[in-house]
């Protein structure tokens, strides 16, 4: 073994042994090339901290496919990569590596030939590299790798901005550790293994102040030379103000502007889906239509500004019964619906007289500061086996509403049964 160790240290071009990645042997050529004080400073490192980053997964493939099996004793074909120094400072190196056996273990043993002094090749790098960090270092988005049990391996500058990390923070951790909802994370993974690549996935991460941010990230799959799944890799960037506008946008396009109730496309969308929810598997539910009494005449008495006033206090005696799981809209100029799931007939007729006992409660004065009431009439319509969709409770509702209008308003009818 001393032999040949010995006649190692004399070849002319570097060599350096690897067992498990970590540096077990490195000639007086290959610390030369690597800038080292001393052999004992590069044994212990992991090889692959002196290749740049663009080249890792490259070379992590080579060093993997010479210690196959069949590969056995020999060497891969040479092939350049781009090294940094322990002093930092780039190279191109024509590597090639073959599998040993070191000190009775399985080993990978490395020669590398410099290749940098040539001059016209070197100005390529150092442009190259000037051109990639510069591009690295001033990118909006966030460049990552991770491996296949999702720890990242690498994370661009760029993570600064974005979540408020140093970039050495970040790696080592996993990437689900900056998710504030497990779904998320758990959605891009089905996603990308199901496709082997997303673009503009949306999602959300935590940064480091502990605000949520929206991002989009664009990914694909990384493999081993072998076709196994090694990690992913790719970039994800901040969406934050995109998705807020588009929040408000939807916010506005969806939102009665003066009630803030959802308006009535809102409303019947929203409805649909939890009417077909509640046909599908056999739920209660119930549909109330409400209508503000003698409108037209506060708005001809008082004014309109008044007449305002009045439909946002009504909304707000409404709500004021109204779980957060019911649904409420503006249908229509001073009429409401409201949506009751896994509520029955009885059930609902219960909150219908609680909402008109609270807008019948109602103190309101108008800008002479002269007092006076406001009442409401009501609608009842429960889903039936026999309904064909929603449009059926709907008709339903709105007949009982009609029937409480000319009963002499300010009371309750309903399509299922009476209520007084």
């Amino acid at each position: 073994m001393s032999h040949n160790v010995d006649l190692l240290q004399v070849l002319p071009g570097a060599v350096i042994i690897t067992q498990e990645g970590k540096i077990c042997f490195a000639n007086a050529a290959a610390v030369a090339l690597l800038q080292a004080g001393s052999a004992a400073d590069l044994v212990g490192r992991q090889s692959g901290e002196f290749v740049h980053p663009m080249d890792q997964v490259r070379s992590t493939n080579r060093i993997q496919q010479v210690a196959e099996p069949d590969q056995e004793g020999r060497p891969n074909k040479s092939s350049e990569f781009r090294i940094r120094t322990a002093k930092g400072q780039l190279r191109m190196v024509l590597i090639s590596s073959v599998a040993i056996e070191w000190q009775g273990a399985p080993a990978v043993l490395m020669c590398g030939l410099d290749m940098t002094h040539q001059s016209e090749i070197q100005a390529q790098l150092r442009e190259s590299e000037q051109n990639f960090r510069r591009l690295f270092e001033n990118m909006q988005d966030v460049y990552y790798r991770t491996d296949s049990q999702g720890v990242v391996l690498h994370v661009g500058p760029g993570v600064r901005r974005v979540l408020g990390y140093e970039p050495h923070e970040i790696e080592g951790r996993t990437a689900e550790s900056y998710y504030p909802q497990s779904s998320d994370r758990d959605a891009f993974k089905a996603a990308i293994m199901e496709k082997g690549e997303v673009s503009d996935f949306p999602g959300q991460m935590v940064r480091r102040d502990g605000s949520i941010i929206d991002i989009s990230i664009s990914s694909h799959l990384l493999y081993d030379h072998a076709g196994n799944f090694a990690g992913v890799e790719g970039i994800y960037r901040d969406v934050t103000q995109r998705k807020n506008l588009e929040r408000e946008l939807h916010r506005l396009a969806t939102t009665d502007m003066l009630t803030g109730m959802a308006n009535r496309r809102a409303f019947l969308e929203t409805a649909t889906a939890i009417y077909e929810r509640a046909r599908t598997h056999a739920e209660p539910l119930t549909l109330l239509m409400l209508d503000l009494d003698h409108f037209k005449a506060i708005n001809d008495r008082l004014g309109h500004l008044e007449g305002d006033r009045a439909l946002v206090e009504f909304a707000h005696a409404v709500r004021a019964h109204l779980r957060t799981s019911d649904i409420v809209g503006r249908l229509g100029g001073e009429e409401f619906g409201v949506l009751l799931p896994l509520t029955s007939a009885t059930e609902a007729a219960e909150v219908a007289t609680r909402i008109l006992q609270g807008v019948a409660d109602l103190q309101l004065q108008d800008e002479t500061g002269h007092p006076y009431h406001i009442t409401a009439s009501l609608g009842m319509g429960a889903i039936r086996a026999t309904d064909r969709s929603l449009r059926d409770m709907l008709d339903r509702a709105d007949q009982a509403l009609y029937l409480a209008k000319n009963r002499g308003r300010n009371q309750i009818a309903s399509a299922e049964h009476e209520v007084g």
